[in-house]
């Protein structure tokens, strides 16, 4: 392979990581609970914008053209409605992993949460800070996709670098592939059952398109470092993001 080429692909993998982590950062604004920024970057189009460029570069298409929330109250009752109200105190759509029995299997809750936190606790990370909403939910989709975009940069500032980005592409697709996929599938079920809860068009395209480029993210991610493994064992005793992982 010739040097320009190996700039190029480098130059490509770069690009591709920095759209990932964009695209896992705005995702978990988008399902944050509802603020007037987060409607004005609707209302304006700026979150669409941002998410159609990182969309565009991993999958060559645009982010469609769609309905915004008229109000801050709208956008909140359709939140409200999908994610946290529901029968008998349950969420119709809950946002966190441990809440769907399919996905904890014969675990008890807590090992679940555990087994999620470890990932986090490699890096030195909580799942949550007090003011984020989500403390001491570690399966929360939000913190599952900061958690993302985290190892996203990491891998884009070891591509920058000259560093092997290989370790935090393995976590990527463990994570993805362990707990991210399953909990976003699992999402779009539920959803599926009970949607006409007024939820912002552009939240409801997010959730439904999740899964599937959640999917083309792990087979990426398996073409440059391998398939994953269901035995891959996790090594939680570092406090440092800049050790390896998954060697």
């Amino acid at each position: 392979m010739s040097q320009s080429t190996q700039s190029l692909n480098g130059q490509s993998e770069l690009e591709a990581a920095q759209a990932r982590e964009t695209i896992y950062r705005l995702a978990a604004v988008a399902f944050g609970y509802p603020l007037e920024e987060t409607l004005a970057a609707l209302q304006e189009g700026r979150l669409q914008a941002a998410f159609s460029e990182a969309w565009q570069t991993l999958s060559a298409e645009s982010w469609p053209v769609l309905p915004v929330s008229a109000s801050l109250q709208d956008l909140e009752v359709g939140y409200m409605a999908t994610f946290i109200h529901g029968k008998r105190g349950k969420p119709r759509v809950p946002l966190v992993a441990s809440a769907y029995a399919e996905l904890i299997g014969g675990q008890t809750p807590g090992a679940f949460l555990l087994n999620v936190q470890a990932f986090y606790s490699h890096f030195g990370l909580k799942a949550a800070v007090e003011d984020e909403g989500h403390q001491d939910e570690p399966d929360h989709l939000v913190a599952m996709l900061e958690f993302c975009a985290l190892l996203c940069y990491l891998e884009r500032q070891a591509l920058e670098l000259g560093k092997d980005a290989a370790p935090y592409r393995r976590a990527q697709r463990d994570f993805i592939m362990r707990y991210l996929q399953p909990l976003v599938h699992a999402m779009c079920a539920a959803y599926a059952k009970e949607h006409h809860l007024g939820l912002d068009a552009n939240l409801e395209y997010l959730l439904k398109a999740l899964p599937a480029w959640a999917t083309k993210q792990q087979l990426a991610l398996e073409a440059l470092v391998g398939a994953y493994a269901k035995e891959t064992s996790l090594i939680a005793s570092s406090n440092s993001a800049g050790q390896s992982m998954w060697d």
